[in-house]
């Protein structure tokens, strides 16, 4: 396990496997996502769009969703 330390300006290196592990260069932008007291890393979508492309998929019943749009005409 790789340890990071906090600087006097509050910043830290990421390691080495975890740069590696998340193909982070020089540059790249990560998001911080907090929940509780565990921090995630993780890369930024090129896209947010396609990130979340067929996230729901599933959720509704089959056939549910063309019912609804033959009520929008």
């Amino acid at each position: 396990m790789a340890v990071a330390t906090v600087s006097s300006k509050n910043q830290i290196v990421i390691p080495k496997e975890a740069r590696e592990a998340l193909h982070a260069k020089p540059g790249d932008k990560l998001l911080v996502v907090v929940e509780g007291d565990i921090v995630y890393l993780v890369p930024r979508p090129k896209s947010h769009l396609k990130a979340l492309g067929g996230l729901f998929k599933g959720v509704y019943p089959p056939g549910y969703l063309e019912e609804e749009r033959k009520n929008w005409k």
